[in-house]
Order: structure tokens, then sequence, then C-alpha cells
């Protein structure tokens, strides 16, 4: 039976009736869509997964999950890769922290500047570059949880004015400080997601 670290939290609803490979597939084709610049199914990947819930829940929710993930399994099973050319579990709650200072960055420079340009980052150079995968997992843990404390404070100081500000995105055109907030809602419940059922698959379950 697939682990379920996660039962009864927002989490649970998240394509509970696919298998693991299937759900891998499905990912594996939104990531192609990604790096083919398909942002349109990158966008709506991430809105569908938040769904009509509120961003900052969502955000505010995230660190104690991945605090107990990282409780319940062992650093050895965490730093398994379970499938070819993809990263560990560990390596994605370090992409997490990546993306902590990216969007906050992000944030404080749309709420400060007027539409500023808003530069891409190779996700897979940064992980690798960090080496991630050789991190204490409780120590990578309470580094997001810092980080994800320190942006909260700022998210929730904008006003409905500050969200409307937008910024030049290389990739993706104008982006909206609302539309960023859901996206990087959508962007912790999809790697909760995709750790669950990496573990999953190292555990053979």
């Amino acid at each position: 039976m697939p682990l379920d670290p996660i039962r009864g939290s927002p989490w649970r609803t998240l394509r509970d009736t696919m298998s693991t490979s299937s759900r891998d597939e499905e990912f594996a084709m939104t990531q192609t869509a990604v790096e083919r610049g398909n942002t349109k199914t990158y966008q709506d990947k991430l809105l569908g997964l938040l769904g009509s819930r509120e961003p900052l829940d969502v955000l505010a929710e995230t660190p104690a999950v991945i605090a107990r993930l990282v409780a319940m399994h062992p650093a050895d099973t965490l730093r398994k890769r379970p499938f070819p050319g993809k990263w560990t579990p560990l390596e994605i709650i370090g992409h997490l922290c990546d993306a902590e200072w990216v969007y906050g960055y992000r944030t404080r420079l749309i709420a400060c500047e007027e539409r500023p340009a808003i530069t891409s980052m190779d996700q897979d150079l940064w992980v690798a570059g960090q080496r991630y995968n050789e991190y204490d997992p409780r120590e990578l843990a309470e580094t997001f949880a810092g980080l994800r404390r320190a942006n909260l404070a700022l998210f929730r100081r904008l006003s409905q004015a500050d969200l409307k500000r937008a910024g030049l995105h290389a990739e993706r055109g104008e982006e909206p400080l609302e539309l960023m907030r859901k996206m990087h809602a959508g962007h912790d419940l999809s790697h909760i997601d995709q750790i669950t059922r990496y573990v999953a698959a190292t555990r053979g379950a």
C-alpha cells in the first residue's frame, strides 16, 4: 500500500486513485511540457492542484508536512534515487529551499520596483551544485521552515493593490503577485506529492 504520511491533510486529495507509475508518467509529461516552454500547462497544473484553497493557508502548512515526512523516514531512504535522472526526496526538499529564495526575491522585487524583469533559474544545476543529497534531512527541513517563515511575514502584509503589481517573467511574460502566490502554493503541493510517491517507490510500495 502506498505510504500516506499526510492522511487527513489537504494533500490527501492528490490523485488518490492513481497508481504510482501512472502519476510518475503524468508528472514526467508535465515536466517535458515545461522544458518545451508550454507555460500554460505548467500554470494549469499548479493552479489545478491548489483549486479553491487559500494560498497562504497551504504555504503556512507546508513546513509541518515536510518536517513530518523527514521524521517518518530515515536519511538513507530520503537519499535514494527511485528513478534514473530524477531527484531524490531529499533533493526535492533542497529544491523547495531554492524555490523559497527565488519566490521571496521575486516578490520583493515586484512589490518594490515597477514591472521588473524576472529571470529564470536552472533548478537542476542549483540542486546538483549545492549537493543537497549530502545534507542532513532535519537540518534542511529546518532551513526550509525558516525561509518560509520569513516569506510568510511579507506575504501577509501585501495589500490587494500590491497583489496586482506584476513582473515580466523571462518565459511566462507578465506575472502578477496574486498569480505568483497561487503558483507558489501549487508548487508546494506538487512537490509534496512527488516526495510521497518517490518514498513509496523507493520502499517498493
